[in-house]
């Protein structure tokens, strides 16, 4: 026999439900991930290089982040993100001086405020991502000077407000993204490369707001 709901409104009848209709069904199937980062406090990163003599390549970075967050999960997905960055400078300084390698070299700075990187690979997925940047100046900057190099010359500098990422496979895949960059963005690159036997790229680039969603 069927257990019924019944619903009351000043003692008249309105609606009669079979009880497990009056309620909608959840599962807490797969993982659920909230992130709450705020970032208050400065951050900021400086190599200084002097290289020379090296037979094979050289690689050298500078990175700075206020906030970071990557989600890597096979199982559905349900993923609230909340970043804020007030106040605060982040930098990433690189100085180097190369000299007489055989191999490729490559030299690059990065400055972000805010970065978060969603991949799954299931049925469901559902993001809801706030970034916010109020930062005084993610900033990027690479001094580089490469002489003798026997391969490739690679130089790039980056500065990001906000990047937010995702990939997946999911059928059902809802995504909410807000982004606010409320920062000045800064990227410079002074280079000097004198004789390279391969390719040479500099590249610089500022960035206020991205987002790049694949669903394959």
């Amino acid at each position: 026999m069927t257990r019924l709901a019944k619903i009351l409104i000043m003692g008249t009848a309105i609606a009669i439900l079979p009880l497990s209709l009056a309620c909608a069904q959840t599962s807490t199937d797969g993982s659920i991930v909230l992130n709450g980062q705020v970032d208050l406090k400065t951050t900021f990163s400086i190599a200084n290089t002097n290289i020379g003599n090296i037979a094979g390549n050289v690689n050298g970075s500078s990175g700075s982040t206020g906030n970071n967050l990557e989600v890597v999960t096979m199982n559905n997905a349900n993923v609230s993100n909340s970043q804020f960055v007030g106040g605060v400078s982040i930098s990433a300084d690189q100085n180097a001086t190369v000299q007489n390698t055989g191999g490729t070299v490559t030299l690059q700075s990065q400055a972000l405020c805010n970065a978060a990187d969603v991949s799954t690979d299931p049925h469901t997925t559902a993001v809801n991502s706030t970034q916010t940047c109020y930062a005084n100046d993610p900033a990027a900057l690479l001094n580089a000077s490469v002489t003798n190099a026997g391969n490739d010359v690679s130089l790039s500098s980056q500065g990001v407000g906000n990047s937010f990422s995702m990939d997946t496979n999911a059928a059902y895949m809802p995504v909410q993204n807000a982004q606010m960059n409320m920062s000045n963005v800064a990227s410079t690159v002074n280079s000097t490369v004198k004789n390279v036997a391969g390719n040479v790229t500099v590249s610089s680039s500022s960035v206020g707001n991205t987002a790049q969603i694949v669903q394959y």
